[in-house]
């Protein structure tokens, strides 16, 4: 899964480089893995703002102004990819919230995630359901985000400042 992450992440750092964009992350259930494999991809430094992992819900309502309340829902993510991505500048930006397993959490079943890409042209959010153990969830919801952020790269949607 490693090469899958580290050549989704090269992909996204073609598209940004090429059209001078910069990209954030605000991160719940892949807990650092996105912002990780952004890192490491060629030329990161001149692109890559930054990530936020809000592991704990408290941090989602204090840091990313999430309504307290549930926080495994598409707004949720919608709100930590908006909010990250004016925080930290981006032109584009990606998150992820979800329940990771083993045990359903909100009446969620495990392998839900709310992914999110947001731009000045406004956020996508989509809902996903992925299978194995925690580790095998948090690996897959990454490769996901990743391919998303491509996508939305691909399709020219994310030029404007934050």
């Amino acid at each position: 899964m490693a090469d899958v992450l580290a050549e989704l992440a090269g992909a996204v750092a073609d598209l940004v480089d090429e059209r001078g964009l910069s990209v954030a992350a605000a991160e719940s259930v892949t807990a650092g893995r996105v912002a990780t494999a952004l890192a490491a991809a060629p030329s990161s430094a001149a692109w890559f703002r930054g990530s936020l992992v809000a592991y704990h819900s408290e941090v989602k309502f204090s840091l990313l102004e999430v309504p307290e309340g549930p926080v495994i829902t598409g707004d949720t993510a919608r709100r930590m990819a908006t909010r990250v991505r004016s925080l930290l500048g981006a032109d584009v930006a990606v998150s992820s919230t979800g329940a990771g397993g083993p045990d359903a959490e909100e009446s969620q079943p495990p392998g839900t995630v709310f992914l999110a890409v947001a731009t000045a042209d406004g956020c996508s959010v989509r809902r996903h359901h992925f299978t194995g153990e925690p580790p095998d969830v948090v690996e897959q919801a990454a490769a996901e985000a990743l391919r998303e952020l491509r996508d939305v790269l691909r399709a020219g949607a994310a030029g404007g400042p934050p």
